[in-house]
């Protein structure tokens, strides 16, 4: 669940009586105090958990398995591999080697 989700969710209780004032502001300050201690995840899970998409694919699936990684529109990534392939040629060297080297699913 996402911090703002459970800030919102400790304001509903604080609202509705089921939390006094102390208790939301040591909540509140339980949730932000754990939020900062989370240290950030490194990039290197991003890489190592990126699979080619078995669902979001029209050929290798590089497109659908890029965007669910990043959080984004597999479209946006097929217009962006075909404006590399169109204006410098190497969306199709890049998109074939991901094909190659990138696991999938």
């Amino acid at each position: 669940m996402a911090l703002a989700d459970e800030l919102s969710k400790l304001a509903e209780l604080r609202a509705s009586g089921g939390l006094t004032e102390e208790e939301f502001i040591r909540a509140k300050e339980r949730l932000l105090g754990a939020e900062q201690a989370r240290p950030h995840e490194p990039h290197s899970f991003a890489v190592n958990t990126f699979r080619r998409s078995r669902t979001d694919r029209w050929f290798g699936g590089v497109c659908g398995g890029i965007a669910r990684a990043t959080g984004t529109e597999s479209w946006v990534w097929r217009l962006l591999f075909t404006a590399l392939f169109i204006c410098l040629g190497a969306g199709l060297l890049l998109y074939v080697l991901l094909w190659i080297f990138v696991p999938s699913d």
